[in-house]
């Protein structure tokens, strides 16, 4: 996908997590030069030798090549960054407070940093998921802390901007490259020309006319970008909480969720996506990020309740999840049980407000013996769930993981785990019982190969 650089912008990226690193790389990509910096030495390390220290489809390949042609480098301070780059992206951390809302420490540090290191124009481009007016303070801390020039004796001349991320773990560097939509906040005609140019060479290789473009490039104040983002994923959470409310109602009355959502998604005013009824939504992004709205309704004086309904459903997920596992096994204490996936989603090994947290913490306490298995997750779990606990085993395959098991639970929709030759998986197993959290097969067909089968919401 190399092109050739539209233009002599130099990048800067400043946090190389699981957005900084796919956006530095993906412009990189694009032809740019881009240097990044993170605070953690090991990261960078290893990033600069080629392990992005973090799994994500297609993620090292592109590291690897763009590091090989030299358009993507790691610099050792945000100072090379800041004196090199005329787009500066800040991409770190927003982690959660006590309280729900979000710690923009991370923000804040980065800002005064850069501050006084301004000479020339720059564009400072809040990146991170960020509260409604955030911006505005990143405009002010700058205004506050930066050096003032011999000239005049005037603040160095730069403008801030809202591009808020829309990645999904797992498809971050396809999203990068194939985006649905960018969401651009400005204030002003020269900040809105720059990304514009940086996000152009997109759209160079299809057939996407000047017309479709500005359809899909959003010019907006800052504000508004920020409320986008937040409430985009406020709006997807609500929607997997709405079909697994109505998974319960299913399972109580013997209906199937699997026709219901298909009758929902084929409304285009709802359409099909994150109607997929299971053990809810976790990850980095939508438990945090809903908390932040929630409370940024509640600091705003707003009743923002529907969302605190969200999240409770959510919470509720689990309990669904092991009530099904003590029904199935009537007395949970000194059966062994096998678990498919760990990660909070197929396609990335990130563990953060994963659904198995607390569903292995449960058959723990109940005095289950489990067999853990996961293709890219298992690192990272024994961080919190080491090895050495005798009630846990972690598997090189999912057969492995099946045998000798009571009953076989599914907590991540991989596709490896879709492909299982089930009836090998039948004669591995000690009772042929599957409790599966994600709905990802067909209770017919585990059915007739002779397994009891409990579903979320299907009959």
């Amino acid at each position: 996908m190399n092109g050739k650089n539209p233009t002599s912008i130099v990048i800067g990226v400043i946090g190389l997590g699981h957005i900084g690193l796919p956006t530095a790389l993906g412009f990189a990509e694009l032809g740019f030069t881009v240097l990044g910096a993170d605070d953690n030495k090991s990261k960078t390390e290893a990033i600069t030798s080629g392990d992005p220290t973090f799994h994500e489809e297609g993620l090292t390949e592109l590291l690897q090549r763009n590091l090989s042609s030299g358009l993507f480098r790691v610099v050792p301070d945000i100072a090379e960054v800041v004196s090199r780059s005329q787009v500066i992206f800040v991409c770190v951390g927003t982690p959660q407070r006590d309280d729900g809302s979000a710690d923009l420490a991370q923000v804040e540090a980065v800002t005064r940093a850069i501050a006084p290191l301004i000479d020339g124009y720059k564009l400072i481009v809040e990146k991170s998921t960020t509260p409604v007016r955030t911006a505005e303070q990143i405009k002010r801390t700058l205004q506050r802390y930066a050096i003032k020039s011999k000239a005049g004796n005037q603040p160095p001349a730069f403008d801030v901007a809202v591009n808020p991320e829309f990645l999904r773990e797992g498809r971050a560097v396809y999203d990068f490259f194939h985006p649905d939509r960018i969401v651009l906040g400005v204030e002003s005609d020269r900040a809105r020309d720059m990304l514009v140019a940086l996000y152009r060479p997109l759209f160079a290789n299809n057939t996407s006319t000047e017309e479709e473009i500005s359809r899909r490039i959003i010019i907006t104040s800052l504000n508004t970008a920020e409320i986008i983002k937040h409430s985009a994923n406020a709006f997807l959470s609500m929607k997997i909480s709405f079909i697994n409310l109505v998974a319960d109602l299913c399972d109580a009355t013997g209906a199937d969720i699997a026709e219901v959502a298909r009758g929902l998604g084929l409304d285009p005013r709802i359409g099909a996506q994150f109607l997929q009824a299971g053990l809810g939504f976790g990850g980095y992004c939508f438990p945090k990020d809903l908390r932040a709205f929630t409370r940024i309704g509640q600091e705003y004086g707003l009743d923002f309740a529907l969302f605190e309904a969200v999240e409770k459903i959510n919470n509720q997920r689990v309990d669904r999840l092991v009530d099904k596992v003590r029904q199935a096994l009537w007395v949970v204490n000194g059966k062994t049980i096998g678990v498919l996936g760990l990660a909070f989603k197929p396609g990335t090994d990130d563990i953060r407000e994963a659904p198995s947290l607390k569903v292995v913490r449960r058959l723990l306490d109940q005095g289950a013996s489990l067999r853990l298995h996961d293709p890219e997750a298992m690192s990272n779990f024994r961080q919190t769930f080491p090895e050495d606990n005798p009630s846990l085993v972690y598997c090189v395959s999912p057969y492995e993981a099946a045998t000798g098991a009571h009953a076989l639970i599914v907590l991540t929709e991989w596709d490896q785990y879709r492909s299982l030759d089930m009836a090998r998986v039948r004669e591995l197993m000690e009772l042929p019982v599957i409790v599966d959290g994600r709905n990802l097969y067909e209770p017919t067909t585990v059915r007739a190969l002779g397994f009891d089968y409990h579903a979320m919401g299907r009959p």
